[in-house]
């Protein structure tokens, strides 16, 4: 997958997540936790997502790296290169 797509990807598990939440106007380079109302259980359920639709797997101690879209992105770009879109 390209960094569009995980990006695409990400939004999509977030308008799932947070259905309620304006993701139009998102900023990547801000921390989820200070654009959305999401707890640590919502952050938790996007690396659930990540997981059953991508069986990527995240690591607990690399949680820090997916604060923001940006950080999420970069993240993941090394490991989903090689997966197709859904």
């Amino acid at each position: 997958m390209t960094p569009d797509e995980i990006r695409e990807e990400i939004l999509d598990i977030l308008e799932n997540i947070a259905p309620d939440e304006d993701l139009g106007d998102l900023d990547d380079g801000v921390a989820f936790v200070d654009q959305l109302e999401l707890d640590s259980m919502d952050f938790l359920d996007i690396v659930m997502e990540l997981r059953k639709r991508h069986r990527v797997q995240i690591p607990e101690e690399d949680y820090t790296e997916l604060a923001s879209m940006a950080s999420t992105v970069a993240y993941l770009t090394p490991l989903m290169k090689d997966l197709q879109k859904a």
